[in-house]
Parts: C-alpha cells; structure tokens; sequence
C-alpha cells in the first residue's frame, strides 16, 4: 500500500509542477520573473509549487 501511495502522491507532485512551470512560461511575466519561479518549482518541488500557489505571478483581475 504504501508504494501505491507513494507513487500516486509523486505523480500528482510531477503533474502540479508540470502544470505551475507550464503557466509560468506561458503568463506575462518578465524573463527574469518566469526564470526565478521555474527554477523554485523544479529545486524545491512540493514547497515550489505550493509557495508559486500563494505568491507566484498572476494574470487577469487581482483578488482583493
């Protein structure tokens, strides 16, 4: 059981950071910005994602 979960939560982990460096590469970011993000996504990958989740670029309307 565990190497079940172990592999889904790793592949999970892979698809969000795929996704996140995807985004990024794609927004309206400067260079440096998008380079900054996708070299934390892919140093720290649970951490990365979840850190580019809170505070990362955004596009379109802000929240307020």
């Amino acid at each position: 059981m565990g190497i079940e979960v172990g592999g889904l939560f790793g592949l999970i982990i892979l698809i969000a950071d795929v996704w996140a460096i995807v985004k990024t590469f794609t927004g309206s970011a400067s260079t440096g910005s998008k380079v900054f993000w996708i070299v934390l996504i892919l140093v720290l990958p649970v951490l990365g994602v979840l850190i580019w989740l809170i505070a990362g670029p955004r596009q379109g309307k802000e929240h307020s």
